[in-house]
Formats: structure tokens, sequence, C-alpha cells
């Protein structure tokens, strides 16, 4: 099952509220202010992060197995944790990127 999550945006102007993630390299801004959840992406020339990411506008998904979603799927960013209970991930489908995201319990059972 597939839950709309936000749609990112790649930008090389410095957008207004911008949030510096470090550890990826880039900044992020608009997500908690929209609406729509339009998310705007601005990378720091070093960003490790592919070309089709950093060049095509995505959509993101949230997923209650990320492993199980992306089954067979052309996976170009390999699932990571960019914050503590949420695993990411990138496949490219018909030549556009698609984010894939996963809620995880932090809480011993």
């Amino acid at each position: 099952m597939l839950k709309y999550h936000h749609l990112g945006i790649p930008t090389t102007e410095k957008k207004p509220g911008e949030r510096h993630l470090p550890h990826l390299k880039m900044y992020v801004s608009g997500y908690e202010s929209s609406p729509w959840k339009i998310e705007w992406m601005r990378f720091e020339p070093d960003c490790p992060t592919p070309e089709l990411v950093k060049t095509v506008p995505h959509v993101a998904f949230e997923v209650e197995d990320l492993d199980k979603a992306l089954e067979g799927q052309k996976v170009i960013i390999e699932p990571t944790s960019p914050s503590e209970g949420l695993r990411v991930a990138f496949i490219e489908d018909n030549g556009a990127p698609v984010e894939l995201l996963q809620y995880v319990s932090t809480k011993e059972s």
C-alpha cells in the first residue's frame, strides 16, 4: 500500500527557512509549511546523491515494508536512515525518481 508523503523539487536557489542536512550535503525547505507537502531541495556541489534525484522532481510515498517495496525495483539510493525512526530509499521508475519511506519503531517490544 502506498500513501502520498511529499513532492520533492530540486532547486539551485536559496529558499526561506532552509534547513541544512550536513550528513546528506543538502538543504530542504517548504515541507512543513506547504499544505501539499512540497519540499524544495538544494544540493551542495559535492553531494553524492544521483544526478537524477538532483535534477528531476520526485514523488515520495510511505510504505509499510520498505524492503518488500524495493523487491524487483531499480534501486538508485539504497535504504538509509536519514533520521531516527525513518528509513528511505529511491527507485527509478520509467526514468523518474521515486522515494519510498518507512517509519520504524525505535522502541523495544
